[in-house]
């Protein structure tokens, strides 16, 4: 193999490798698309059900910015794709133009060497080639070149004909990149004009709920003060739970060292847990960014941690979970595998259940029916309980979802899948 076959082998290959890459990127940013119209048409049907009861609400007013956020999201996404749309473009125009410079280098030779052989087409002037050599070596070498020429020729055919099939395939490779743009070029101006819309009716709900603000102002004292009920119940109960596991450990720890009769320690009666306990944590923490949702179908509405309120200015809430939005009788299902160890009622937010992961725990709040009892193993996806509809705001059916480390806070939004 020439040095030169060598190079042109390896210029094809990064080349492939480019391509590759490209449509691997494009195809990539269609399948995170289709996630996004996918949760853009369950708000949009949410916001349609919501809208049969109130025009203006803070839940309709959470679930237009969630639909705007997303908006948003798949125009960024819409834009990267037509960038790396323009850069195949760029890249099969140039191959094109190479292919087609190739060929018609190809082509001439060809023509040259059919043009030689018509001149040398008599078989008698070949034969007294070959015959002529003044030694056999010679006559063999002769006929050796002759039939490399044929075959050469040949294979000129056959190159003119590969480049030609690939040159079509880039042809149309080009043609449909094309079409690819403009379609996205047309996606992106009708989710812009739709994100207008979406952007009006947002603040025509925000001026509406202007208007009411003494009384949004103590509706928001009082979610604040039955969300802290809620969280210092359960800050509590896991607490107690912690504290019950420890004085386990150091009863087993004493009953332990009085079997080999010696005095036990009151030191490090940390508690440990058990090998099943052990695997289920890190599984839980293995899937961290993988979790199931709590509820088949859903937005998040409300943001774990400090947010500013939507309407009121300068008002902050501070949420130690996670709000989910779902549709009227939908079921809060476990996350991932685990004990059910707390069911408990708060006053104004209704039943609640605390699963254990090992050392994680799940809860899950504002259920007006629970299907489990303390004590029961849960599987991934088995229903905890029916989730709470407020026909009185506009048939809004809220979850609120924590995640515990221990005694410590989580993030539920690094849990569950994106």
């Amino acid at each position: 193999m020439t040095k030169k076959l060598i190079n042109i082998l390896i210029l094809l290959f990064f080349l492939g490798s480019t391509a590759g890459a490209q449509t691997k990127a494009i195809d990539k940013l269609k399948v995170e698309q289709k996630k996004t119209m996918e949760r853009l048409a369950e708000t949009s049907r949410m916001l349609e059900q919501n809208a049969k009861s109130t025009k203006s609400s803070l839940a309709r007013l959470t679930m237009l910015n969630r639909q705007i956020a997303d908006r948003q999201l798949l125009i960024s996404q819409i834009n990267e794709e037509i960038v790396l749309t323009d850069k195949e473009i760029t890249r099969l125009n140039k191959e094109i133009g190479e292919k087609n410079a190739e060929l018609e280098k190809v082509k001439q030779e060809y023509a040259e060497l059919i043009y030689h052989t018509y001149l040398k087409r008599n078989s008698h002037d070949k034969l007294m080639f070959v015959l002529s050599a003044k030694t056999f070596s010679q006559s063999y070498r002769r006929l050796r070149y002759l039939q490399e020429f044929s075959d050469y020729r040949k294979t000129q055919a056959q190159q003119i004909e590969a480049l030609t099939i690939e040159l079509g395939n880039k042809l149309v490779q080009l043609d449909h990149s094309k079409k690819e743009k403009e379609r996205a070029l047309r996606k992106r101006e009708q989710e812009s004009k739709q994100l207008e819309t979406e952007k009006q009716n947002q603040q025509a709900v925000i001026e509406e709920l202007k208007k009411d603000e003494s009384d949004l102002r103590a509706k928001l004292r009082e979610q604040q003060r039955q969300m802290d009920n809620l969280n210092n119940k359960i800050t509590k109960l896991i607490a107690e739970e912690e504290r019950k596991a420890r004085e386990k450990a150091a009863r087993e720890k004493a009953k332990s060292a009085a079997a080999k009769g010696k005095a036990g320690s009151q030191d490090n009666n940390e508690y440990t847990m058990t090998k099943e306990e052990k695997l289920i944590a890190g599984n839980f923490e293995k899937n961290k960014g993988r979790l199931l949702w709590p509820v088949e179908k859903g937005m998040m509405s409300g943001k774990f941690g400090t947010q500013p309120h939507p309407v009121l200015q300068y008002v902050t809430v501070n949420n130690k979970g996670i709000y989910i939005d779902t549709e009227r009788n939908a079921d809060a299902r476990a996350v991932f595998e685990g004990v059910v160890t707390q069911r408990f009622t708060v006053p104004g937010n209704n039943n609640a259940v605390i699963v254990k992961h090992g050392n994680y725990r799940t809860v899950y709040s504002n259920l007006t029916e629970i299907y489990v009892n303390e004590g029961d193993k849960v599987t991934a996806k088995q229903k905890i309980g029916k989730i709470y509809t407020d026909t009185e705001a506009g048939n809004k059916t809220t979850l609120y979802f924590m995640v515990w480390k221990d005694t410590n806070l989580q993030n539920p939004e690094l849990f569950l899948a994106k």
